[in-house]
């Protein structure tokens, strides 16, 4: 699985990374980054991702199964 992230959506709500902190956390302006750069999810990550995409206000998150 692999997510991504539109930085241009991307208000820094931190949804995601409350949600899922083994997928995301916060840049210094509080906008989510992916702690995998490639967008990778772990097996054992991937519900929790999920629930980051489906929590996402601004739709900005984004699962490629």
């Amino acid at each position: 699985m692999q997510i991504r992230i539109d930085v241009g959506r991307c208000e820094g709500h931190g949804r995601c990374y409350d949600v899922a902190p083994g997928v995301f956390e916060p840049d210094d302006e509080g906008h989510a980054v992916l702690i995998d750069p490639s967008g990778a999810v772990a097996a054992d990550q991937e519900a929790t991702a999920a629930k980051a995409v489906r929590n996402c206000p601004e739709r900005a998150l984004s699962l490629d199964q």
